[in-house]
């Protein structure tokens, strides 16, 4: 249930509209048409800390000074960001009302002088593991003699975010919002919100404020349009996903069929299917139906669709005489995975370090602190080329749609699998070594703080293995390692013989020793990218045990799929904050896997062991779908729903 809670304190408590109702009552009716399931008003801190105390689920406060549309509390109660949210205005701070600093969305500091991007907007919510802290930044605040009424809830907000709570910034765009002090400011907001149509800027609003330039400019100018229909005739979020996935797999199939009007029609298809990628976001933020499911599917369905269309390209460029087309998608989505787990730690760790104080050598302290100064104005200037090459370079989902559409539509499969290796390359290389530098500057370990095992991916074997504190060293050993056995099978294969079975062994020796820095601290600076070469690791000695048994390549694709789902499960999971998979230990580990997949090749039985193993892992990952997303919330529950 959730409690809103309005703090009639301060000079507004007192202010009427035109039509005689106190400002506190108009907040607490807005409240219940956001969507919240009690109202109070709380005379003052006191009051308004034993109604936090007492409360079980999430909580929204505001003062009685906040004249805003009805959208700004629902988006406000609705926000997917985080369950500590606050409204954050980009107005003049008056008597009263703090300022704030944020930092890649979340305000970092409260009335801290240095570097103030808005002010506190007079309203928060407040997730139920932050209650206990709010309560008592609440009562600290009740109990001081310094400070105003007015600024009560201020700084309030204040201590909360000095205690340590994680507080994301929910920003007024299109739409409006002001906190008001006598009746000539309450006048000037009232005719504000008048002025703006509040359905329109919300369907604007449904466009994310910063996109890559391909959706920017050729999907986000029309989408909103498709956003409202899908509206209007009552299709959800989840539907337009799942329509956007067939889109991708019929492109797919073309794709692999061959032939100028199938790759024609497949490129339509494969920019259509992005259009409805977009619109499924769009959809949740214009009609405000956000769940963890919907995010979660919506994360998993990108990469699925991305990687069902190389394995298309792949079998069309092996249909049309090329040998090597299912090498050139298996070593595309390889890439891609890997890429993707670089970006999520680092993701994690530039959060990390935005909640952290600057390092000891200062802002502008070596070339990491210079590159971090120029990132930060060149994504302050949009709009300017700078800005949009910086976006476009780094090869984000809508290029590589739009690349393998375009490519595929012109010239064939083989064209567009050999551009989309040579960007993400080349974007690799560039984000790798930019970030590089930059972690070495910020200097926040992120993997001492989350559960690292869950993250690296380990299983059972790991424990019987000795601790290296080195574990960024030994996982890149490990996929060196694994590298180096599949150049060897390759060359064996080209050259007719057989891979002996002790290069095998020797090289599931050199990579398991990435499971010897399990158990050490990962606390060293570019220790984010220990998941990333972890998963590089099995998944080339997955290729390599394929190649050496001269397994159909098809197989080893479908093998490296599965592996996929299983780890952006865990990403998926990082990014929204939910607990380990249900199933998560009968995954093995990738360093039990790799053992299996050794028998198997020295048993000579490559191919029934990766079949076997895969099969075995796709089922779980069915099945741990479906015990996370059906049966435990139905429990939960007490009923028999599906997520929705």
């Amino acid at each position: 249930m959730t409690l809103a809670i309005v703090l009639a304190a301060g000079p507004a408590a007192g202010l009427t509209t035109d039509a005689g109702e106190r400002l506190a009552d108009r907040l607490a009716g807005q409240w219940r048409r956001a969507g919240a399931d009690e109202v109070r008003v709380a005379a003052d801190l006191s009051e308004l800390a034993d109604l936090v105390a007492a409360a079980t689920g999430p909580v929204l406060v505001s003062g009685a000074d906040l004249v805003a549309h009805t959208a700004v509390l629902k988006h406000l109660a609705t926000s997917p960001v985080g369950p500590t949210v606050a409204l954050v205005l980009t107005d003049p701070p008056a008597a009263g009302q703090a300022t704030v600093r944020e930092e890649r969305g979340q305000v970092v500091a409260v009335d801290d002088p240095a570097g103030v991007t808005g002010v506190f907007g007079g309203a928060l919510r407040v997730g139920p593991a932050d209650l206990p802290a709010l309560a008592a930044a609440a009562r600290a605040v009740a109990g001081s003699a310094t400070g105003g009424p007015a600024s009560a809830l201020d700084r309030t907000v204040a201590g909360l975010v000095g205690c340590g709570a994680l507080v994301f910034a929910q920003r007024v765009r299109l739409l409006v919002a002001h906190r008001v002090g006598d009746p000539a400011e309450l006048a000037a907001a009232q005719a504000a919100v008048a002025a703006v149509n509040e359905d329109r800027a919300e369907l604007k609003l449904s466009v994310k404020e910063r996109d890559d330039f391909f959706t920017t400019f050729f999907v986000s100018t029309w989408s909103p349009y498709v956003t409202k229909a899908a509206a209007r005739i009552g299709l959800g979020p989840t539907a337009v996903t799942m329509i956007s996935v067939a889109f991708a797999v019929a492109a797919a199939v073309l794709f692999g069929v061959g032939g100028r009007l199938a790759l024609v029609a497949g490129g339509v298809l494969l920019y259509l299917g992005f259009v409805l990628d977009c619109v499924d976001g769009q959809l949740a933020r214009y009609t405000r139906h956000f769940s963890a499911w919907g995010g979660w599917l919506d994360t998993m369905a990108d990469r699925a669709k991305e990687y069902v269309v190389y394995a298309g390209l792949g079998y069309g460029a092996t249909h049309a005489g090329f040998r090597y087309g299912w090498a050139l998608a298996l070593a595309a989505m390889t890439l891609q995975t890997v890429r993707h787990m670089t970006d999520t730690w680092y993701g994690v760790l530039h959060d990390e370090a935005a909640r952290r104080p600057r390092p000891a050598i200062g802002d502008a302290g070596g070339i990491g602190g210079k590159l971090n100064a120029a990132s930060t104005k060149v994504q302050a200037d949009t709009g300017s080329v700078s800005y949009w090459l910086k976006r476009t370079v780094v090869f984000p989902i809508g290029e590589r749609w739009a690349l393998m559409a375009i490519a595929a539509a012109l010239f064939g499969p083989l064209v567009a699998l050999c551009a989309v290796l040579v960007w993400a390359v080349l974007a690799f290389a560039y984000t790798g070594a930019l970030r590089t530098l930059r972690a070495r500057w910020m200097r926040v370990p992120v993997l001492t703080t989350v559960d690292t095992g869950l993250h690296r991916d380990d299983g059972p074997l790991v424990r019987a293995m000795p601790v290296v504190r080195a574990p960024l060293v030994l996982a890149v050993v490990g996929a060196l390692g694994a590298a180096g056995l599949l150049l060897w099978a390759l060359l064996a294969v080209h050259a007719g013989g057989d891979l002996p079975g002790w290069a095998v062994t020797f090289a599931l020796v050199v990579l398991l020793s990435g499971a010897q820095g399990a158990r050490a601290a990962h606390d060293g600076p570019l220790d984010w990218l220990v998941p990333a070469a972890l998963r590089a690791g099995e998944y080339l000695f997955a290729i390599a045990v394929g190649v050496a048994g001269r397994v159909s390549p098809w197989l080893i694709f479908g093998y490296v799929f599965v592996l996929t789902l299983h780890h952006y499960d865990l990403t998926a999971r990082l990014e929204k904050r939910q607990v380990a998979p249900p199933l998560h230990v009968a995954t093995l580990g990738w360093e039990g896997r790799s053992a299996l997949l050794t028998i198997g090749s020295i048993a000579g039985i490559a191919s029934i062991a990766l079949a076997t193993l895969g099969t075995y892992l796709l089922v779980v990952f069915v099945a741990s779908v479906v015990l996370a997303w059906v049966v435990l919330p139905a429990r939960a529950r007490g009923g028999d729903r599906s997520p929705g």
